[in-house]
């Protein structure tokens, strides 16, 4: 059975339409998505020092990464993703490593969150955000919180460690 050149065409507009809705938004209001090799996960895992007292915020968690990596070490870990399709993308693999009880994606605007119950943040930030998004982590954080990114630092926030374009800064 095949589907009339019409309703085919006005198929691919409905899914065009329908992925557009979910992939630009993104794209204008946030950062890209890009994905971050496994070496760098564990290393920024391990500069983390994550323990299961730990409760672990991920800035633009993607495809969950972040959260499984520190789910799997104990910790309760809460991602935070503008881009629904990659929320759902997360959830799915949550859900299929059975770490739902320690890992969950929020679809949320990280400048409507507030970090003040967390102990470690991580976050792999692009430099138009990060001047921004220090001031609010240094706020909101409690003393002695662990912020760990990759790639890009903060403007004034000195880090305590800096390897592999992994950098370690401690709330004071």
């Amino acid at each position: 059975m095949t589907i009339p050149a019409f309703f085919e065409g006005l198929l691919y507009l409905i899914l065009a339409v329908f992925f557009g809705a979910l992939c630009i938004p993104p794209l204008v209001r946030g950062a890209p998505y890009v994905p971050v090799h496994k070496k760098r996960i564990d290393d920024m895992l391990r500069a983390a020092q994550i323990t299961i007292a730990d409760r672990v915020a991920d800035i633009g968690s993607g495809d969950g990464r972040f959260v499984i990596g520190a789910a799997r070490l104990g910790a309760q870990a809460v991602g935070y993703e503008i881009n629904p399709f990659l929320v759902w993308i997360s959830r799915l693999k949550i859900r299929f490593l059975r770490l739902q009880d320690l890992a969950q994606i929020r679809w949320a605007n990280i400048w409507h969150v507030n970090f003040s119950g967390y102990t470690v943040v991580l976050l792999f930030g692009f430099p138009y955000m990060m001047k921004r998004l220090e001031k609010k982590l240094r706020y909101e954080l409690p003393k002695g919180a662990r912020v760990v990114s990759f790639a890009f630092t903060f403007p004034t926030w000195v880090p305590e460690t800096a390897e592999k374009g992994v950098y370690l800064y401690i709330n004071e």
